[in-house]
């Protein structure tokens, strides 16, 4: 089954403020295997559980047309108030269920969507879509995020990180078993596809406000269902974590930029011309 979160407005809001974007040699890096396997023209992609869009906007100046997806409808129109792009179309609807043709689109994407679809009926929908030789890319990234400040030791700065994410488990779906990570490598291995690619550790290392980072993790599932079963004591969470790294950092401004270092992940795989 598809688990359906995110769909607040105040959710949605803060997936557009805080959620961070693939970086360029990313999607660079779909691009060039999908131009490796498939070639041009670039007609249309579907970006699938696109959020706010943030990777929508980033793709679709490389297509003639993009569908972008999303089941909750405050994301939909978050996406809308802040995308100008024309060739851009936004459509409401789950992932296992795409208002697309067979056999018409190059490039199906889900960029840190994927482990929330119910993933064996989306990768049966993604290879109806997809035209042969059309490709797929699975992006996501870990929770595990790193920082970094000048003169300031990043060990004890990640220690305290470290504290924030474990206390942020007992939250977490069970439908995201205990990594997210496995549940792309379960999917890489059982794609019948020849044409197969699997990258991990691509580290991309993102400046930010020190509160932009708190409202990264507060964005994250895990930290929304601790906000609905004890506000006070998420509030208590991150105002501690963030008092706490200030103190390493020998700051008193939350706006203090620091370097967040995110470790991506991704699944790459061509339809077979004959499948």
């Amino acid at each position: 089954m598809t688990y359906r979160l995110f769909e607040g407005k105040d959710h949605a809001s803060s997936y557009w403020k805080f959620r961070i974007s693939p970086s360029d040699n990313l999607i660079q890096q779909v691009l060039d295997f999908l131009e490796k396997h498939k070639g041009h023209p670039f007609e249309l992609a579907v970006d699938v559980g696109c959020g706010s869009g943030q990777g929508t906007v980033l793709l679709a100046k490389h297509f003639a047309s993009m569908v972008a997806t999303d089941v909750s409808p405050a994301q939909v129109e978050m996406a809308l108030q802040h995308s100008k792009e024309p060739n851009i179309t936004y459509k409401q609807c789950v992932a296992e269920e795409l208002p697309l043709a067979d056999s018409s689109v190059d490039l199906v994407t889900a960029m840190s969507a994927f482990h929330w679809f119910d993933r064996p009926r989306f990768l049966q929908e993604a290879h109806r879509v997809l035209k042969p030789r059309g490709c797929m890319a699975l992006l996501n990234y870990t929770m595990e995020m790193e920082l970094s400040y000048p003169d300031c030791c990043s060990q004890t700065l990640n220690q305290i990180c470290q504290e924030f994410y474990a206390a942020l488990v007992p939250y977490r779906s069970a439908h995201l078993g205990s990594n997210s990570i496995e549940l792309y490598r379960e999917a890489y291995k059982s794609l019948p596809y020849p044409d197969k690619e699997w990258h991990e550790c691509v580290r991309v290392k993102k400046p930010m406000p020190l509160s932009s980072f708190m409202g990264l993790v507060e964005s994250f599932s895990s930290y929304q269902t601790l906000v609905r079963e004890d506000l006070q004591k998420a509030t208590a969470l991150s105002q501690d974590i963030s008092h706490r790294l200030m103190s390493v950092m020998k700051v008193s401004s939350a706006e203090t930029e620091v370097d967040v270092s995110v470790r991506y992940y991704c699944l790459l795989a061509c339809k077979p011309e004959e499948a």
